[in-house]
């Protein structure tokens, strides 16, 4: 099986044309299917589109990592250009009112969509806790259960109910992963609750022991430097061949990972393909 694997949006661009925009989507082609993960949070995802010769209209679903805006922002716009019903697979959570904390003050950062706007403009919402089985070689991991001492969520995020605000403890938050010849490859949106904890949780599901690849955002930004060792020193346990970081990684954990990853690094910018088979 091939297997393409396009970054439309991310906050910086590998080439000249491309919007950088803070937030992420990633799309991936396969003989059978064609998976979007996540839609950026606004123009980036559209105009990217344009500029590398993404047609919208031939995805077959959408996953959503979890319901903060820079994830989701640009869902209207691929809707509109996809032209047709899409399947949204997602956590329920999506939903819920997320706000985060800066300052002393509250800010949404949920979903920026009324949910009967985007199914009038052709989202079928498939929302569910459990993984999702896409295909044979491709499955959404549902929530990922937090197991390592060192690995928690930001304190920042909330959720408000009625008048409250409540710790956000993500449970939305997942990944996509991709069963390999080499190994799995596993798909992160933020990896809210641990990019360890998500790999562990990508091997209990398929049976799979071997991580050849992980791309995407890593959480690590602001993490202290000691989280940032612990998760090195894991992820060369797993065996992890290549990682390329995007979005909420962070300069600093990116530039270590850089040095100890030498060659199976790279940084997963708009524009990056990676073709597999």
């Amino acid at each position: 099986m091939k297997i393409g694997i396009t970054t439309i949006s991310e906050n910086t661009a590998a080439a000249p044309g491309l919007l950088a925009e803070w937030g992420l989507s990633i799309l991936i082609e396969t003989d059978t299917v064609n998976v979007l993960l996540d839609t950026g949070q606004s123009i980036s995802v559209g105009h990217n589109a344009d500029v590398m010769g993404v047609d919208f209209s031939r995805i077959d679903r959408i996953a959503l990592s979890h319901g903060h805006f820079d994830h989701t922002g640009g869902l209207l716009e691929v809707l509109s250009r996809a032209g047709k019903e899409v399947e949204i697979i997602a956590h329920p959570d999506i939903w819920a009112a997320k706000y985060s904390r800066s300052f002393g003050q509250e800010r949404y950062i949920g979903v920026p969509f009324p949910r009967p706007e985007l199914e009038s403009a052709g989202a079928r919402f498939s929302l569910t806790k459990e993984p999702v089985k896409i295909t044979d070689s491709i499955m959404t991991t549902g929530e990922v259960p937090m197991v390592t001492d060192f690995e928690q969520i930001d304190p920042h995020l909330y959720v408000k109910e009625d008048a409250d605000f409540k710790p956000d403890t993500l449970l939305d938050d997942l990944a996509l992963i991709i069963n390999t010849g080499p190994g799995l490859v596993v798909i992160l949106g933020c990896a809210h609750r641990g990019i360890i904890n998500t790999l562990y949780h990508a091997r209990q599901l398929t049976g799979v022991q071997q991580i050849h690849m992980v791309i995407g955002g890593c959480h690590l930004t602001g993490a202290p430097e000691e989280r940032i060792w612990q998760t090195i020193a894991v992820l060369k346990e797993l065996g992890v061949a290549r990682i390329g970081v995007s979005h909420c990684t962070g300069l600093p954990a990116a530039a270590i990972m850089a040095q100890e990853f030498g060659q199976g690094f790279f940084f997963n910018n708009a524009g990056t393909r990676i073709n597999l088979e």
